[in-house]
């Protein structure tokens, strides 16, 4: 099973990454009001060709990218997007179900509002890989490329309901209910279900990430993993995926290096 998932550890693992937060001072922070919700958002950059959009996983605020640095090394050249997806950071919540599809309507809210035309380069992890994916699918011809950050993947991502119960109640006990972290894991299952129904990726530039080194306490299998990244590529003319044994699930703080390496791949693509 998924090691981002194993249980009686995930969250440890990512209120740990959570509380190693790097300044923002170059970054413009901005509340983008939805209807019923408002959303955090952080900008830096001088009007590139391209914009860049980053997705966090399951628990991590906008801060994860910003841990070493990630965020602001491709902002030096590149617009830049992060965000706190609803519930998380400065972010409000409403009481609407936190799934995929939800996730996807409001990163194209933020889109909207930032990329004035462009085309947009989508970096997600973890379960923010789910939602770039979802939002290539649906908006194909607003992306240039993909790059994708040891995604989560519905082959791999099969809870039962038992399972999801166990995580569901210890991000709730430490977090609270209106924590996005707690809302977004009660729909993992359908998630997992509702990713089975859709098509192959855009033929767009993909890049994708696996972590190869077993996170403390994980239950999963890397190659499962790997192998299930490997779908991704279906449909896709140029695609990437490189296998890094030295980082596990949180590519960005253990190898930020690779994420810049593998951007500035994706970049060099694109006309």
């Amino acid at each position: 099973m998924y090691k981002l998932f194993a249980f009686l550890t995930v969250l440890v693992i990512l209120i740990s990454c959570k509380k190693d937060k790097s300044p923002e001072v170059s970054f413009k922070e901005s509340m983008l009001q939805l209807s019923t919700h408002n959303l955090a958002t952080y900008s830096i950059g001088s009007n590139s060709k391209y914009l860049v959009v980053f997705e966090s996983g399951l628990g991590n605020d906008h801060t994860i990218w910003q841990t070493k640095r990630v965020a602001e090394d491709i902002g030096a050249k590149m617009d830049v997007v992060v965000y706190d997806r609803a519930g998380y950071g400065k972010s409000t919540i409403d009481n609407t179900p936190r799934d995929i599809s939800r996730l996807r309507i409001e990163l194209k809210s933020v889109v909207d509002k930032y990329a004035n035309g462009r085309k947009v380069i989508l970096v997600g992890h973890s379960l923010g890989g789910m939602v770039i994916r979802d939002f290539a699918i649906k908006n194909p011809g607003m992306v240039a490329a993909l790059l994708f950050v040891d995604p989560s993947h519905e082959n791999v991502l099969r809870l039962t309901q038992e399972a999801e119960d166990i995580l569901f109640n210890s991000i709730n006990n430490s977090n609270g209910p209106n924590f996005g972290g707690t809302k977004e894991t009660r729909q993992l299952i359908e998630d997992a279900q509702y990713m089975a129904t859709l098509p192959n990726l855009p033929n767009v530039p993909v890049v994708v990430l696996t972590g190869m080194k077993s996170d403390p306490g994980s239950t999963g299998n890397t190659q499962d993993l790997y192998n299930a990244h490997e779908l991704l590529k279906s449909g896709v003319t140029d695609f990437t995926h490189i296998s890094d044994t030295n980082s596990g699930h949180f590519i960005m703080i253990d190898n930020p290096g690779l994420i810049i390496e593998k951007f500035n791949l994706l970049i060099s693509k694109l006309p």
